[in-house]
Formats: C-alpha cells, structure tokens, sequence
C-alpha cells in the first residue's frame, strides 16, 4: 500500500508538472496536490484506525482499494481547482494571485460539492443497503471521499496562495502590537 501510495504520487507530480508547464511555477501545483492527498490518506488511515480499535474492523485488500480510489477521486478534483485557477491566470492578468484562486475556487465550488455529493449519496446507500461483506469498505470510502472533497478545496489551493507569498516564513513570529489609538 505504502509502495502504491508513493508511486502515485510520483505519478502525480511529474503529471501536474507537466501539464501545468506555461504557468509560473508548475512544480508547486504538484507538490500542493501531493500534500493534499496525504491529508487524505492520513485522515482515511486514522479513521481506520479508529475503527480498528473501537469496532475491531482489520485493514484489508478492500481498504487498499478504497485508499487508491479516494487518492484518484482526490486528486481529480484538486486538478480540476488548478485548472480553474490557471485559466483566471490568464484572464485576470495583474490582479492578486490569492484573489485570483479564491475566485477559482468558487467557480469550481459548485461543481465539486455537487459530483462529491453524488457519490456520497450513492455510498450512503450502499453502506445502508449493501450487506455486511462491503460495509467496511464503504465506510471507509466515505469518510475518504468527504476528506478528499474539503482537502481538494480548501488545502490544495490555499498551499499555493502560501507558498506564492512565501507566509511560512511569518507563522512563529509574534505579530506587531496594535496601537491603542485606533
């Protein structure tokens, strides 16, 4: 699982490399799907293990499975943000770049909440209706799914906005006091 998890990720950064070449920087779009995937993976794997130890639910083939969908689903729906966000690029040409990702972002919004929910509902389904023999599965998917759908939106994109304006050089630092005559 570890050796399939890294190779997509491999994958996935020469990939996004590639594919996003005429923007500035195109190998921050890959390492920021990267870093949002492993958020996905991390959340999946704890919530495993959480149901491991509450339910006694093992780690199987079938989570191999449902880690390596949720990986595809995720970073799907990050490429589509990116995509977004390098198409207003070159249509906002001189704004902001937060502003310009925070407009892709909600352009996109719509249509990732609603694929995402699509699927959530058709696995709420299977969880419900489906049998016990998939029921694990399932419920690990779900809880895949839901991470993959907030990391997609609200990490991905927010690394690159950081990593533009280079804000983790600022994040241990105290802040200036306010003046009291405000």
């Amino acid at each position: 699982g570890i050796i399939a998890v890294i190779a997509a990720a491999f994958g996935i950064l020469a990939y996004l490399s590639y594919a996003f070449r005429k923007v500035p920087h195109s190998f921050r779009y890959g390492v920021a799907a990267i870093i949002a995937m492993l958020h996905d993976v991390a959340v999946m794997v704890g919530a495993a293990a959480i149901f491991g130890k509450l339910l006694g639910w093992e780690i199987d083939a079938l989570f191999l499975t449902a880690l390596l969908t949720v990986i595809g689903f995720s970073v799907h729906d990050t490429i589509v943000v990116f995509d977004r966000i390098r198409e207003n690029l070159i249509r906002r040409r001189g704004e902001a770049y937060d502003r310009v990702v925070n407009h892709s972002v909600v352009q996109t919004l719509d249509r990732s909440i609603s694929t995402q929910l699509t699927v959530f509902f058709t696995l709420l389904a299977l969880a419900l209706f489906g049998g016990v023999t998939i029921r694990h599965f399932i419920v690990v998917l779900l809880v895949g799914i839901l991470s993959g759908t907030y990391s997609s939106i609200f990490n991905a994109a927010q690394i690159l906005v950081v990593w533009e304006y280079r804000e983790w050089r600022t994040w241990f630092r105290r802040k200036p006091a306010e003046s009291a005559t405000m």
